[in-house]
């Protein structure tokens, strides 16, 4: 790919706005340096991770790559040993914690798509001890901590006494009287590092001691009294003592960062791949990109492309190149949008090749090429005194002498700036030259001769920008296999230029163009008739699947209320069960000690009266079953009609519909060889009476429960998950049976089990009650519950 035909597609434009994506200087430089390549395996690659990178994106995942610094410098100077600067080692430890607190975060998700970037991560290298020695050390670019080390602390804490001192001992001399009239101010200044008093210059050898510097009219003089200059000797001695220190505490952690140059250097550059991969991804989520499919074949299938610097609503573009025919040539009025289709296309190329996502929807398809060539615009120059159509033709030259099969070439206006007969009879040439190359080739014109030249040629194919001859504008829409109409007469016509005018120019025109411009309107009505009956098409088939998908939500919904009904008998039919065995217990309990012969007449009675009670119990409890079912049924029940297969609610029984009265609302039914009339209400279609048999089943299931469930169960041995599940069932069931009260053996062991249990009970709303056994009852290796 040369440099030109990046800049004439505004390739160089997009890496600008992607620029403004990335965090860190070394991510803009790489993505300055990106280039389109043709490596099908490096394409794949890249436009992988910008997928990868996207996909965090769409999931809430963030990269902060927030700290990357441009060490690179830093990092070459500690590899030749240099002493690095404060500021230049807060820079490596603040790139070292990005890098630390990325993989961090990273491995708390760690997405299992994200391969390519996955890799990157972990090869992120750690040196927290490092990053955190240096922030701890260094206070900012120009400042080191007084705990940088004990050495410097001590010396610093020297320094501070001392020219405490200092002070002290010149503040009694500026507070003597006898020195009053001497001194120009009564203040302690700094003059060249040392301790000062600001001196008259008529009374100079009133204070003993050494001039440093003298004010700019000379009146004063700044001097150090002999006083404090054995401390001020000192104090000088100590900030020697302090600079040399903090060299060598530079120097200490400019040699660790040279001990790891390599590791830290990978890492920077790690860092860099990421803000790379990120700043992709972040301009994909913004133009509604998405990753093309590639093949090697000179295939272009875009749909629903959109050119990613127009701003606004932009109509969409669809236009496939490289299968039926290798050229394709557009014609359409001026500002019809023939120049930015053929940008579209090529932008679209180079954004695929360089590991960019598309504006275009899924499915859009690309083949990877060796070169792409533009000839676009007035390149003409001045400074070569060359005419458009010389400049054109300097162009051309160059792209078809490099020119190949894995090309694709893009060509504006081919043919234009020189007289029209020999423009058209060029460009026909220049395109059959790159047919022959078998090149892909996009070229748009407004010669007639190059549409007869598509017709005639296999392997070209004629296109168009549609204009709408109502409203005099275009719509921007591209459709392959029309050439367009110039609509000259027709435009001129409805600007209100003479009738006259308009026919005398139609008569000059050649019979065969005539017949050509008429057989392009015919088919340019034919194609919109055959677009609005597949825009119909479509709008039936949208509102075809928003019915399904209706009646699949209310479907959904009597699921769910069936199911509801079934839960609903459940309910009240445990709870008649409980109303039937604590009744039927208390009769029980009653009747125990019966032994004369009147208390026998009245256990004989008792007894009487529950069976009657239970009786009528059942009764209710069936009535209650049925007209839950039949309820069920009025709601949910497909139509009865004759042939239906139904169950018969009360009757337990199967049978077909052999006729029905709509006037007594009953039905006749065949129920083996006896036929038998029946209210309506009470038939439901037998694939919809699954919840009447699982409540039947429910009731056998209570009986044989009540005869072998035990009031208490062993649970030593097993885990706490298996326990919790054994205690579970055995609630249930215990409950079912009528069981008052039951006991949990767990022992005590870790206390782990019986915790266990203890929470789980405390969820269970449908028990009364539970407590640690007493001692007789084994003390806190059980729980006692009372259902």
């Amino acid at each position: 790919m040369n440099n030109k035909v990046e800049t004439i597609l505004e390739y160089d434009k997009i890496k600008s706005i992607l620029m403004e994506y990335a965090v860190s200087s070394l991510a803009k430089e790489k993505i300055a340096r990106m280039r389109p390549s043709s490596d099908e395996d490096l394409v794949k690659m890249l436009q992988r991770e910008t997928s990868e990178g996207l996909a965090l994106l769409n999931s809430g995942i963030k990269i902060s790559l927030r700290g990357i610094k441009d060490i690179r410098n830093s990092l070459n100077l500690a590899k030749l040993g240099s002493v690095l600067s404060p500021g230049e080692l807060l820079d490596i430890a603040s790139t070292m914690r990005a890098a630390r607190l990325i993989k961090s975060a990273w491995n708390e998700k760690k997405p299992a798509d994200s391969v390519i970037i996955n890799e990157i991560v972990n090869g992120l290298h750690i040196f927290q001890s490092l990053e955190e020695k240096i922030e701890k050390a260094i206070v900012s670019d120009e400042e080191i901590a007084d705990n940088a080390s004990p050495k410097l602390s001590s010396i610093r804490r020297q320094k501070k006494n001392l020219a405490q001192s200092i002070r002290n001992k010149l503040n009694e001399i500026i507070s003597s009287p006898y020195y009053q009239k001497a001194l120009q101010d009564p203040i302690v200044t700094v003059r060249q590092d040392r301790y000062v008093v600001p001196v008259k210059q008529e009374f100079r050898g009133s204070i003993q001691g050494v001039i440093h510097d003298q004010s700019a009219s000379g009146a004063t003089l700044y001097i150090e009294p002999m006083a404090v200059m054995q401390m001020n000797n000192e104090l000088r001695q100590l900030e020697i003592e302090e600079k040399k220190e903090i060299e060598r505490i530079l120097w200490d952690f400019s040699k660790k960062v040279q001990e790891n140059y390599d590791f830290i250097h990978d890492t920077l550059y790690g860092l860099a791949h990421l803000d790379f991969i990120m700043a992709k991804a972040g301009y994909s989520l913004d133009i509604k990109g998405t990753e093309p499919i590639f093949n090697n074949r000179g295939y272009i299938n875009i749909i629903q492309g959109r050119h990613p610097l127009l701003k606004g609503e932009v109509v969409p573009l669809d236009v496939y190149l490289g299968d039926e025919f290798n050229i394709l040539i557009i014609t359409g009025p001026n500002t019809g949008g023939k120049t930015v289709a053929l940008k579209t296309v090529g932008l679209f190329i180079l954004m695929a090749q360089s590991g960019l996502h598309l504006p275009a929807q899924e499915g859009t398809e690309v083949s990877i090429f060796e070169d792409v060539f533009a000839d676009i615009g007035d390149e003409q120059s001045i400074e070569q005194s060359l005419s458009t159509f010389s400049s054109h033709m300097k162009n051309i030259k160059e792209i078809l002498d490099l020119a190949t099969k894995d090309s694709l070439i893009i060509l504006d206006e081919l043919g234009a700036g020189t007289d029209p007969t020999e423009g058209a009879a060029l460009a026909m040439a220049i395109l059959n030259y790159l047919y022959e190359k078998g090149s892909r080739v996009l070229a748009t014109t407004h010669y007639s001769e190059l549409k007869t030249f598509a017709f005639s040629k296999e392997g070209v194919e004629n296109a168009s920008m549609e204009f709408d001859i109502q409203t005099l504008s275009p719509t921007y829409r591209l459709t392959i296999g029309i050439p367009g109409k110039s609509n000259a007469f027709e435009i001129a016509k409805r600007l209100g230029l003479k009738q006259e005018v308009v026919d005398l120019g139609k008569s000059l025109m050649a019979e065969e163009s005539l017949k050509l411009e008429d057989l392009l309107t015919h088919i340019e009505l034919q194609k919109n008739k055959a677009e609005e009956e597949r825009e119909e098409l479509r709008a039936l088939k949208t509102e075809y699947l928003k019915k399904i998908d209706r009646l699949e939500e209310e479907q959904q919904k009597l699921r769910i209320q069936q199911e509801k009904i079934v839960e609903k008998a459940k309910m009240k039919a445990r709870l008649l069960l409980d109303n039937i065995e604590r009744e039927a217990a208390q009769i029980i309990e009653s009747l125990k000690d019966a032994e004369t012969e009147n208390q026998i007449h009245i256990r004989n009675k008792a007894v009487e009266q529950a069976r009657s009670w239970l009786r009528k119990t059942d009764e209710k409890l069936q009535d209650s079953k049925n007209a839950l079912i039949i309820n069920a049924a009025k709601k949910y029940k497909k139509p009865l009609k004759p042939g239906l297969k139904v169950k018969i609610a009360g009757l337990n029984q199967e049978g077909y519909i052999l006729s029905l009265d709509e006037a007594l609302k009953s039905a006749q039914v065949q129920v083996g060889i006896m036929k038998v009339n029946v209210p309506a209400e009470s038939l439901i279609p037998i694939e919809q009476i699954e919840f009447e048999e699982e409540k039947s089943r429910y009731s056998s299931i209570a009986m044989s429960k009540a005869k072998e469930i035990s009031t208490e169960i062993d649970l030593r041995g097993l885990t706490v998950d298996e326990a919790l599940a054994e205690v579970d069932n055995y609630l249930d069931d215990a409950m079912m049976a009528g069981v008052a009260r039951v006991t949990l053996i767990h022992g005590k062991g870790t206390g782990a089990l019986r915790q266990g249990i203890t929470d789980m009970l405390k969820t269970r709303s449908d028990i009364k009650a539970f407590r640690l056994g007493n001692m007789e009852e084994g003390g806190s290796g059980v729980t006692v519950v009372e259902l």
